[in-house]
């Protein structure tokens, strides 16, 4: 037997003690919709700039020596590293020397209490050692290049150039897998 209901009767429907409310679900779904929209439009503006972002990034050291030691001849070069090599001799770290510094900073890292200074002060050594290496390396293919002649300077400018083209070639064949590349 089904009771007649009465709009105006107390447990009418609308009512607290009637149907159950649903408004709350729509509540969510409208907050579950924005996030989803919102992680959408994150994902969709970060694949749209990234190569924008990849091309303004800042640019490695070794990218600019690279190129002028790959492009001297292998008797310069191995010229280079003959001289380097008797200047570290001078007093400029050896391998073990590098190492030992990098033991001492793994210690002082795991090392309580911590001390900030002391890893200041063998990376700040590390840092510098590697400036003057660099700068030795420079005015080393510096002197190697003011000394060769004419037809070798050619040369050298040729393989340069032939250098620079091959890795811009390669990085656009990178750029290109990478965007042709299946995306999950």
């Amino acid at each position: 037997m089904t009771y007649p209901t009465d709009p105006a009767s107390p447990t009418g429907p609308g009512t607290a003690t009637g149907a159950p409310r649903r408004g709350w679900i729509k509540v969510v779904l409208f907050v579950s919709l924005a996030l989803n929209l919102a992680v959408a439009g994150l994902a969709i503006g970060a694949a749209l700039r990234h190569d924008a972002i990849r091309d303004r990034a800042s640019v490695r050291s070794d990218q600019f020596g690279g190129p002028y030691t790959g492009a001297l001849s292998r008797e310069d070069r191995r010229a280079i590293w003959r001289e380097m090599r008797a200047m570290q001799a001078e007093g400029q770290p050896t391998r073990a020397d590098i190492r030992a510094d990098f033991d001492a900073v793994v210690q002082a890292l795991r090392a309580t209490p911590y001390d900030p200074a002391a890893v200041q002060a063998i990376v700040e050594r590390q840092f510098q050692a590697g400036l003057e290496r660099q700068q030795i390396g420079q005015e080393l293919l510096l002197q190697r290049i003011a000394g060769m002649d004419a037809a070798a300077r050619a040369a050298f400018a040729d393989r340069l150039e032939e250098r620079l083209e091959r890795r811009d070639s390669w990085r656009e064949q990178r750029r290109n897998a990478r965007n042709e590349a299946p995306r999950d």
